[in-house]
C-alpha cells in the first residue's frame, strides 16, 4: 500500500478566493474577493540556494530559466542540464543543475558571494556587480506610434490573472508581424519580466524584432533584464526612474513610458521611432 505522506506537495493556485466584509454605499455585507497568491520561491543551482523571491506560483519553468539568464548565471538555455520544480510545505524550490563549465563558473561565483538580497538584484556581491555594464542593444528595428499604441492595447485582454484579481503586473512581447507573442503575470514586476524572458528563451527567441511591454513603472532592474534579450524598445504604463533612464540611454535602448491609450513619452533613443512618430514626439516636447 502506498504511503500518502510520500505524495508530492501540489503546486498552489496563482489566485484564491477569500472572504471579506465589503462597505458599499454605507452598507456592509459579507462577500468574497479573488486575490493573487504569492509563495516563497527558492532558486537553487547545483544544490546551493542562490536567492529566495516572493512570487506568483505560475509559469515557474519560465521563471527559473529567465532568472538564470538575467542574473547572468547562464548565457544560453542549453547550459541548463536539468530543472525540477519541487513544492514543499514552506514554498517552492526551483532546482536547476548547470552543465560542466557553467557549473564550475557558478561555483567560483558562489564562493565569493556576500549573500542574496531577496529583491530585483539578487546574489549581488558588490556595488560594482549591481551596476555592472550592460550589453549594448544592437537591434535597430523601428516602430510607428500606432504600433506602440496597438501593442499596449493588446496587454489588457491577455491578462487573465489580473482580470480576476486586479493586483498583478504583466510583461509582454509584441511584434508587428505576429502581435502579442507572450505575456506573463506576477505580483512582482521584475518576476513577470523574468518569466517573459524565460518564455522567449525557451522558444529560441530574442526580443530584437519587437517591443517588450510592462504594466508597471520602470526601475533599473527592468532595463538590465530587457537588455539581456537585446530588446530595442521597452514600453511601460507608468513612469521610469532617473536611474532607469540613464541606464537605458547607456545601453542604447529606446525607453517609452507613461503609455496610456493614445499617449506616451519617449525618454531615450527616439531614432527607433519612424519619421512621423519622431516628428510627433518633437512637437510634444
Amino acid at each position: 500500500m502506498s504511503d500518502e505522506t510520500d505524495a508530492p506537495e501540489p503546486l498552489p493556485a496563482p489566485a484564491v478566493s477569500v472572504p471579506c466584509l465589503a462597505q458599499r454605499g454605507g452598507v456592509s455585507f459579507a462577500t468574497a474577493r479573488i486575490v493573487p497568491d504569492e509563495q516563497a520561491i527558492a532558486f537553487t543551482y547545483n544544490g546551493s540556494t542562490h536567492a529566495v523571491m516572493m512570487a506568483t506560483p505560475a509559469d515557474l519553468e519560465d521563471f527559473a530559466v529567465g532568472f538564470a539568464l538575467t542574473e547572468e548565471l547562464i548565457e544560453d538555455r542549453s547550459e541548463i542540464e536539468n530543472l525540477e520544480i519541487v513544492p514543499t510545505p514552506l514554498g517552492i524550490e526551483l532546482r536547476v543543475w548547470l552543465k560542466g563549465d557553467r557549473a564550475e563558473t557558478y561555483a567560483k561565483r558562489r564562493r565569493s558571494m556576500a549573500g542574496p538580497t531577496g529583491c530585483g538584484l539578487c546574489g549581488i556581491e558588490s556595488l560594482e556587480a549591481a551596476m555592472r555594464p550592460l550589453p549594448q542593444v544592437t537591434a535597430a528595428t523601428k516602430f510607428s506610434s500606432q504600433a506602440i499604441i496597438a501593442a499596449m492595447a493588446s496587454l489588457d485582454p491577455a491578462q487573465v490573472l489580473n482580470a480576476e484579481t486586479h493586483a498583478v503586473h504583466g510583461a509582454g512581447f509584441w511584434t508587428e508581424r505576429e502581435g502579442l507573442i507572450a505575456l506573463r503575470e506576477d505580483v512582482g514586476r521584475h518576476n513577470a519580466l523574468d518569466k517573459l524572458v524565460g518564455a522567449l528563451v525557451r522558444a529560441g527567441r530574442t526580443a530584437a524584432d519587437g517591443l517588450v511591454l510592462m504594466t508597471s513603472r520602470v526601475s533599473i532592474e527592468l532595463i538590465q533584464k530587457a537588455a539581456r534579450l537585446n530588446a530595442p524598445v521597452l514600453v511601460a504604463v507608468s513612469a521610469p526612474t532617473a536611474a532607469a533612464i540613464r541606464l537605458a540611454d547607456e545601453a542604447g535602448m529606446t525607453l517609452i513610458a507613461v503609455a496610456r491609450r493614445q499617449d506616451f513619452e519617449v525618454f531615450t533613443h527616439p531614432e527607433r521611432l519612424t519619421e512621423t512618430s519622431r516628428q510627433a514626439a518633437s512637437n510634444v516636447a
